[in-house]
Protein backbone atom coordinates (compact mmCIF):
# COMPACT_ATOMS: atom_id res chain seq x y z
CA UNK A 1 0.00 0.00 0.00
CA UNK A 2 1.32 3.52 -0.78
CA UNK A 3 0.95 4.80 2.76
CA UNK A 4 3.03 1.90 4.12
CA UNK A 5 5.79 2.69 1.63
CA UNK A 6 5.74 6.36 2.65
CA UNK A 7 5.74 5.40 6.33
CA UNK A 8 8.74 3.09 5.92
CA UNK A 9 10.66 5.81 4.06
CA UNK A 10 9.82 8.33 6.77
CA UNK A 11 10.83 5.98 9.58
CA UNK A 12 14.10 5.10 7.86
CA UNK A 13 15.28 8.71 7.68
CA UNK A 14 18.48 8.84 9.78
CA UNK A 15 18.42 11.03 12.88
CA UNK A 16 21.22 12.84 14.62
CA UNK A 17 20.40 11.62 18.10
CA UNK A 18 20.89 8.22 19.69
CA UNK A 19 17.48 6.51 20.21
CA UNK A 20 18.48 5.15 23.60
CA UNK A 21 19.02 8.62 25.00
CA UNK A 22 15.66 10.10 24.14
CA UNK A 23 12.53 10.33 26.15
CA UNK A 24 9.73 8.73 24.17
CA UNK A 25 7.13 11.09 25.54
CA UNK A 26 9.06 14.07 24.26
CA UNK A 27 9.61 12.34 20.95
CA UNK A 28 5.89 11.67 20.57
CA UNK A 29 5.12 15.32 21.27
CA UNK A 30 7.64 16.26 18.58
CA UNK A 31 6.07 13.71 16.23
CA UNK A 32 2.74 15.46 16.76
CA UNK A 33 4.43 18.56 15.29
CA UNK A 34 5.37 16.49 12.18
CA UNK A 35 9.00 16.08 13.27
CA UNK A 36 10.18 13.22 11.03
CA UNK A 37 13.42 12.76 12.96
CA UNK A 38 11.51 12.29 16.22
CA UNK A 39 9.19 9.82 14.56
CA UNK A 40 12.19 7.89 13.24
CA UNK A 41 13.47 7.45 16.77
CA UNK A 42 10.05 6.38 18.07
CA UNK A 43 9.88 3.82 15.29
CA UNK A 44 13.39 2.50 15.97
CA UNK A 45 12.77 2.09 19.68
CA UNK A 46 9.23 0.70 19.62
CA UNK A 47 9.04 -1.43 16.48
CA UNK A 48 10.42 -4.60 18.21
CA UNK A 49 7.95 -4.56 21.15
CA UNK A 50 5.07 -3.52 18.86
CA UNK A 51 5.78 -6.39 16.50
CA UNK A 52 6.07 -8.85 19.42
CA UNK A 53 2.71 -7.82 20.85
CA UNK A 54 0.97 -8.15 17.48
CA UNK A 55 2.74 -11.42 16.63
CA UNK A 56 1.54 -12.94 19.92
CA UNK A 57 -2.06 -12.19 18.95
CA UNK A 58 -2.01 -13.00 15.23
CA UNK A 59 0.47 -15.93 15.15
CA UNK A 60 1.27 -14.92 11.58
CA UNK A 61 4.46 -12.96 10.81
CA UNK A 62 3.42 -11.36 7.48
CA UNK A 63 0.13 -10.15 8.95
CA UNK A 64 1.92 -8.95 12.07
CA UNK A 65 4.30 -6.87 9.93
CA UNK A 66 1.38 -5.34 8.05
CA UNK A 67 -0.48 -4.48 11.25
CA UNK A 68 2.71 -3.02 12.77
CA UNK A 69 2.94 -0.62 9.83
CA UNK A 70 -0.69 0.36 10.44
CA UNK A 71 0.14 1.00 14.10
CA UNK A 72 2.99 3.37 13.29
CA UNK A 73 0.91 5.12 10.67
CA UNK A 74 -1.64 5.76 13.42
CA UNK A 75 1.13 6.95 15.75
CA UNK A 76 2.33 9.41 13.09
CA UNK A 77 -1.18 10.69 12.43
CA UNK A 78 -2.49 10.76 16.00
CA UNK A 79 0.57 11.52 18.13
CA UNK A 80 -1.20 14.74 19.16
CA UNK A 81 -3.59 12.60 21.21
CA UNK A 82 -0.84 11.27 23.44
CA UNK A 83 -1.23 12.63 26.98
CA UNK A 84 1.85 12.04 29.17
CA UNK A 85 -0.30 12.68 32.22
CA UNK A 86 -2.28 9.50 31.56
CA UNK A 87 0.61 7.09 31.11
CA UNK A 88 3.92 6.36 29.44
CA UNK A 89 4.55 6.62 25.72
CA UNK A 90 5.42 2.94 25.37
CA UNK A 91 2.16 1.87 27.01
CA UNK A 92 0.22 4.23 24.73
CA UNK A 93 1.76 2.80 21.56
CA UNK A 94 1.45 -0.82 22.71
CA UNK A 95 -2.22 -0.25 23.51
CA UNK A 96 -2.71 0.82 19.91
CA UNK A 97 -0.83 -2.29 18.78
CA UNK A 98 -3.02 -4.65 20.83
CA UNK A 99 -6.20 -2.98 19.60
CA UNK A 100 -5.09 -3.18 15.99
CA UNK A 101 -4.14 -6.85 16.36
CA UNK A 102 -7.49 -7.75 17.93
CA UNK A 103 -9.32 -5.81 15.21
CA UNK A 104 -7.46 -7.84 12.57
CA UNK A 105 -8.40 -11.13 14.27
CA UNK A 106 -12.05 -10.08 14.36
CA UNK A 107 -11.90 -9.01 10.71
CA UNK A 108 -10.37 -12.31 9.61
CA UNK A 109 -12.88 -14.29 11.66
CA UNK A 110 -15.82 -12.32 10.26
CA UNK A 111 -14.55 -12.86 6.71
CA UNK A 112 -14.24 -16.61 7.32
CA UNK A 113 -17.79 -16.74 8.72
CA UNK A 114 -19.10 -14.88 5.67
CA UNK A 115 -17.37 -17.36 3.37
CA UNK A 116 -18.91 -20.29 5.24
CA UNK A 117 -22.38 -18.74 4.98
CA UNK A 118 -21.93 -18.07 1.27
CA UNK A 119 -20.69 -21.61 0.71
CA UNK A 120 -23.78 -22.98 2.43
CA UNK A 121 -26.01 -20.95 0.14
CA UNK A 122 -24.02 -21.57 -3.02
CA UNK A 123 -23.80 -25.31 -2.53
CA UNK A 124 -27.18 -26.51 -1.21
CA UNK A 125 -27.84 -30.09 -0.33
CA UNK A 126 -28.37 -32.09 -3.55
CA UNK A 127 -31.84 -33.46 -4.20
CA UNK A 128 -30.28 -36.92 -4.60
CA UNK A 129 -29.40 -37.01 -0.89
CA UNK A 130 -33.02 -36.30 -0.01
CA UNK A 131 -34.51 -38.83 -2.40
CA UNK A 132 -31.99 -41.54 -1.61
CA UNK A 133 -33.35 -41.97 1.91
CA UNK A 134 -36.68 -43.33 0.62
CA UNK A 135 -36.08 -44.68 -2.90
CA UNK A 136 -33.78 -47.54 -3.86
CA UNK A 137 -31.91 -46.58 -7.04
CA UNK A 138 -32.24 -49.99 -8.70
CA UNK A 139 -35.97 -50.09 -8.04
CA UNK A 140 -36.43 -46.65 -9.52
CA UNK A 141 -34.51 -47.58 -12.67
CA UNK A 142 -36.83 -50.48 -13.38
CA UNK A 143 -39.90 -48.31 -12.97
CA UNK A 144 -38.87 -45.13 -14.80
CA UNK A 145 -40.59 -46.36 -17.97
CA UNK A 146 -43.94 -45.66 -16.29
CA UNK A 147 -43.24 -41.91 -16.18
CA UNK A 148 -43.85 -39.22 -18.77
CA UNK A 149 -40.78 -37.88 -20.56
CA UNK A 150 -40.70 -34.63 -18.62
CA UNK A 151 -41.16 -36.36 -15.27
CA UNK A 152 -38.46 -38.92 -16.03
CA UNK A 153 -36.09 -36.18 -17.21
CA UNK A 154 -36.53 -34.14 -14.01
CA UNK A 155 -36.11 -37.16 -11.73
CA UNK A 156 -33.04 -38.44 -13.57
CA UNK A 157 -31.36 -35.04 -13.33
CA UNK A 158 -32.21 -34.75 -9.64
CA UNK A 159 -31.72 -38.33 -8.46
CA UNK A 160 -29.00 -39.74 -10.71
CA UNK A 161 -27.00 -36.59 -11.42
CA UNK A 162 -27.30 -35.03 -7.97
CA UNK A 163 -28.67 -31.64 -9.05
CA UNK A 164 -30.68 -29.40 -6.74
CA UNK A 165 -34.20 -28.28 -7.63
CA UNK A 166 -32.83 -24.91 -8.70
CA UNK A 167 -30.19 -26.52 -10.89
CA UNK A 168 -32.74 -28.81 -12.54
CA UNK A 169 -34.97 -25.82 -13.26
CA UNK A 170 -32.04 -23.99 -14.81
CA UNK A 171 -31.00 -26.98 -16.93
CA UNK A 172 -34.54 -27.54 -18.22
CA UNK A 173 -35.29 -23.83 -18.54
CA UNK A 174 -38.59 -24.16 -16.67
CA UNK A 175 -39.90 -22.51 -13.47
CA UNK A 176 -38.84 -23.95 -10.12
CA UNK A 177 -42.46 -24.76 -9.23
CA UNK A 178 -42.83 -26.78 -12.44
CA UNK A 179 -39.73 -28.83 -11.59
CA UNK A 180 -41.01 -29.57 -8.09
CA UNK A 181 -44.41 -30.55 -9.48
CA UNK A 182 -42.86 -32.89 -12.07
CA UNK A 183 -40.69 -34.58 -9.46
CA UNK A 184 -43.57 -34.85 -7.00
CA UNK A 185 -45.98 -36.28 -9.58
CA UNK A 186 -43.28 -38.52 -11.01
CA UNK A 187 -42.52 -39.99 -7.61
CA UNK A 188 -46.23 -40.59 -7.13
CA UNK A 189 -46.37 -42.56 -10.39
CA UNK A 190 -43.27 -44.49 -9.37
CA UNK A 191 -44.98 -45.44 -6.14
CA UNK A 192 -48.01 -46.67 -8.08
CA UNK A 193 -45.76 -48.59 -10.49
CA UNK A 194 -44.11 -50.25 -7.52
CA UNK A 195 -47.52 -51.35 -6.23
CA UNK A 196 -47.97 -54.58 -4.36
CA UNK A 197 -45.45 -54.02 -1.56
CA UNK A 198 -46.19 -52.52 1.86
CA UNK A 199 -46.11 -48.75 2.21
CA UNK A 200 -43.06 -47.58 4.12
CA UNK A 201 -43.10 -44.28 6.01
CA UNK A 202 -39.91 -42.35 5.25
CA UNK A 203 -37.84 -40.52 7.80
CA UNK A 204 -38.70 -36.86 8.27
CA UNK A 205 -36.43 -34.85 6.01
CA UNK A 206 -35.17 -31.28 6.51
CA UNK A 207 -36.31 -28.47 4.25
CA UNK A 208 -33.78 -27.82 1.53
CA UNK A 209 -32.39 -24.26 1.40
CA UNK A 210 -32.44 -24.53 -2.39
CA UNK A 211 -36.13 -25.26 -2.94
CA UNK A 212 -37.89 -23.40 -0.15
CA UNK A 213 -40.51 -26.16 0.22
CA UNK A 214 -41.07 -29.87 0.77
CA UNK A 215 -38.18 -32.00 -0.42
CA UNK A 216 -38.52 -34.88 -2.85
CA UNK A 217 -37.39 -37.21 -0.09
CA UNK A 218 -40.56 -36.46 1.86
CA UNK A 219 -42.62 -38.60 -0.57
CA UNK A 220 -43.90 -42.00 0.58
CA UNK A 221 -42.67 -44.96 -1.49
CA UNK A 222 -43.44 -48.64 -1.92
CA UNK A 223 -41.27 -51.63 -2.82
CA UNK A 224 -40.83 -52.44 -6.50
CA UNK A 225 -40.56 -56.12 -7.37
Amino acid sequence: MPYITDLARLASTPGGRSPGENDLGTLLQATARADADAFHQVYEQLYPPVFSVIRAVLRDAPQAEEVAQEVFLEVWQLACRYDPGRGGATAWVLTIARRRAIDRVRSVTAAANRERRLAAVTYPEPVSELVEATLESEQVRRCLAHLSTVQREAIVLAFYHGHTYLQVADLLQVPLGTVKARIRDGLGKLRDAMGGGPRRQPRRQPRSPADGGMTAGAQNTMSCS
